[in-house]
């Protein structure tokens, strides 16, 4: 199979031409044509050569992955496909759309992207850390599943908080990103991307090095070593000051504010005190804290806390000096969590077969 285009980054493709003798602009001409139009062939990029067509369509493609399954919810607001990559690789994304934030404001369409086929974390609380790590995506996979949405409305934001773990991918990661923020590409914000990790310490440096000005969130979930090693089995070795000490970093080096992320279980992590607890790990640095009600279909033997216990946890971080936040639910009744709608149609696929 050819290479996808889009693997290359902006720099690559504008020594591609270069080396193929052509023009600077011509870069600029294709790469608009696919992040801003959207288009699948070369065909379609008719103020280019004939002959420039063809040589690219003879080395490379530009297609999208078929849709294999959708379904919405929140009265058409969330969205939610599942793309085929190919075999028997499937990536999850999702769409949420959003009120303005301020009148004259325009509407805010923030989409999920999938960084991996599956994911090596095993964090005990999420759909996707159960199925296991297939593979890394390409480049072009993670941009595909922005463009799927953007051919038909206007993305302002981006979050890699989808399937898989982005820092364990951080060249397909980065590159994407670079497209998003490239005025040739989808000239987005780098304020409107945030990047999700469960706290690999080597890509939050990495990220910082790269000073894309985009949003980071860490995932802690616990208040103490040893109750995070327990909901994520892989995190072993890396202590919350490890990861508090990475976010200093990353706040020093880019000025922006680091979200720490907390599923909430209950009778897990969920309580006033495990609150406080938290409040005196983090105090001090300029961060907020995002409380994610646990969803109960994306792991056995765990619990969705109380509106009670969720308001509680909130209140005890905030009296405590903590800018705490609740998330704000989208999609809950089709699955929106991760991993959920490609555990379902794997199994619709197993039950035809058999």
């Amino acid at each position: 199979m050819l290479p996808h285009l889009l693997d290359l980054d902006p720099d690559a493709l504008t020594r591609l031409f270069a080396e193929w003798g052509e023009p600077r602009y011509r870069a600029q001409q294709v790469s608009r044509w696919l992040l801003q139009r959207g288009v699948t062939d070369f065909e379609a990029m008719t103020d280019l050569p004939a002959a420039l067509r063809a040589r690219l369509a003879a080395a490379y493609r530009v297609d999208a992955p078929a849709v294999l399954a959708s379904t919405a919810a929140d009265d058409g607001e969330t969205t939610k496909v599942l793309l085929g990559l190919g075999g028997d690789a499937q990536v999850e994304t999702v769409r949420m759309r959003y009120d303005p934030d301020e009148p004259g404001e325009r509407e805010r369409a923030t989409v999920c992207v999938s960084t991996q086929v599956g994911c090596a974390m095993r964090c005990v609380f999420c759909a996707t850390g159960q199925q296991g790590f297939t593979r890394n995506l390409t480049p072009s996979e993670v941009l595909a599943q922005v463009l799927h949405f953007s051919r038909s409305e206007r993305v302002t934001n981006v979050v890699f908080m989808g399937m898989g773990e982005p820092l364990a991918n951080t060249h397909a990661t980065l590159t994407a990103v670079r497209w998003l923020v490239s005025a040739d590409g989808m000239d987005m914000r780098a304020r409107g991307i945030t990047i999700s990790t469960v706290g690999l310490r080597a890509g939050i440096r990495r990220l910082a090095e790269e000073q894309l000005q985009v949003g980071l969130t860490i995932s802690l979930h616990a208040p103490d070593d040893d109750l995070r090693h327990h909901l994520i089995p892989t995190s072993i070795g890396t202590t919350i000051d490890d990861l508090v000490g990475a976010a200093r970093e990353y706040i020093a080096a880019t000025g922006r504010r680091v979200t720490f992320a907390y599923a909430l279980l209950e009778g897990v992590n969920d309580s006033p005190e495990q609150a406080r607890v938290l409040a005196t790990r983090i105090r001090g640095i300029q961060a907020h804290v995002n409380l994610i009600p646990y969803n109960p279909t994306a792991g056995p033997g765990l619990r969705r806390p109380s509106r009670e216990r969720v308001r509680a946890f909130q209140r005890a971080l905030q009296e405590a000096g903590i800018n705490a936040t609740v998330r704000v639910e989208r999609g809950v009744e089709i699955a929106a969590a991760c991993g959920q709608l490609r555990t379902d149609y794997t199994e619709r696929q197993r039950l035809a077969l058999a």
